[in-house]
């Protein structure tokens, strides 16, 4: 392997340590998950210094994702087919210049870095983080969520059960006057997405999410179901509200995933979803800072709303 070399990325000089790694395999590396998958860029070949690449290229429009959240950090320093390492705790080796928060856990503490500028996400990179992922509250008030997210999760590898599952869910939040942003996962299914207004705790959240949920399956019982057990679900689409809890985190947007031909979590329009040729694993590193670069969520993570007049309305519908 060659020697490291270090990277000017703003006023920090980032050593990147064997770029020439190949952390994506071209014949897939034994990719972990739930169908794998080969998106628009299987069968190519990713290295480290590609995935450094990505991220510093995509920092622009995914920081404002990231800033102020305690992260946790799927790091894969043998690529698709070594060991995963999901990271909470900092370690004490990484430079002091990268945000760290302390937050509670039980019986005891966590210190999570805090992505804030390009310098640490590029840093992550060269730790082959491949996939950050994201608390759903900021470190001023770390109990208090300002995003909802609702996990479609297809019991098979169709995007058209996706599909057809989000416009529902659209329909319902623009009925309880909910803003909503859609994302592909880069694995099988979509986040809906919603701002809220930060001032309920998670719990209140995810009350709000499960009666959302419900009122779906109420609606379309023979396609969605909140079963937790795959052996419930009978062959629907699952409406996972489970990352709306304290600590549980949710995939970044325009992060990759560790899959074969880096696929890429990427926001979408709601006219994209009608699109045929856009499903979970659509967009790539190869591809997603150009969709980025068409600001798709424009403006909806500004509009949050208060979720009292949403469960009013909710409590309306079910009579």
């Amino acid at each position: 392997m060659g020697a490291a070399r270090t990277l000017r990325v703003g006023r920090r000089g980032v050593e990147i340590h064997r770029p020439e790694k190949v952390l994506f395999p071209a014949d897939g590396g034994g990719g972990s998950g739930d169908g794998g998958g080969q998106g628009q860029g299987g069968g190519k070949e990713y290295t480290k210094g590609d995935l450094v690449a990505y991220y510093r290229a995509v920092a622009p429009f995914m920081l404002p994702h990231l800033r102020g959240r305690p992260l946790m950090l799927e790091r894969h320093p043998d690529g698709l087919g070594g060991p995963t390492f999901m990271q909470k705790n900092t370690p004490d080796h990484y430079p002091d210049w990268i945000e760290r928060v302390e937050v509670a856990k039980e019986g005891g503490t966590v210190v999570h870095a805090v992505c804030d500028d390009t310098a640490t996400l590029v840093y992550l990179a060269d730790q082959a983080c491949v996939t950050l992922h994201r608390w759903l509250s900021r470190t001023g008030r770390i109990d208090r969520p300002d995003r909802m997210v609702l996990d479609l999760d297809p019991a098979e590898d169709d995007f058209g059960q996706v599909r057809r599952a989000a416009r529902d869910v659209k329909e319902l939040l623009d009925e309880l006057g909910l803003p909503s942003a859609p994302m592909t996962t880069g694995s099988k299914g979509l986040h809906v997405v919603v701002p809220v207004n930060g001032h309920d705790d998670f719990d209140a959240v995810r009350d709000v999410a499960r009666e959302i949920a419900e009122e779906l399956v109420r609606a379309h019982p023979e396609r969605l179901t909140t079963a937790v057990r795959k052996k419930d679900r009978g062959g629907r689409l699952y409406l996972d509200i489970q990352r709306n809890a304290y600590a549980q985190t949710a995939v970044v947007p325009f992060t990759v995933r560790a899959r074969p031909g880096a696929p890429v979590a990427t926001p979408i329009t709601w006219e994209q979803l009608d699109d045929p040729a856009v499903d979970a694993r659509r967009w790539t590193i190869e591809d997603a800072v150009d969709q980025a670069r068409t600001d798709p969520w424009a403006g909806v993570m500004r509009r949050a709303r208060a979720l009292g007049p949403a469960r009013r309305r909710l409590g309306t519908l079910r009579g």
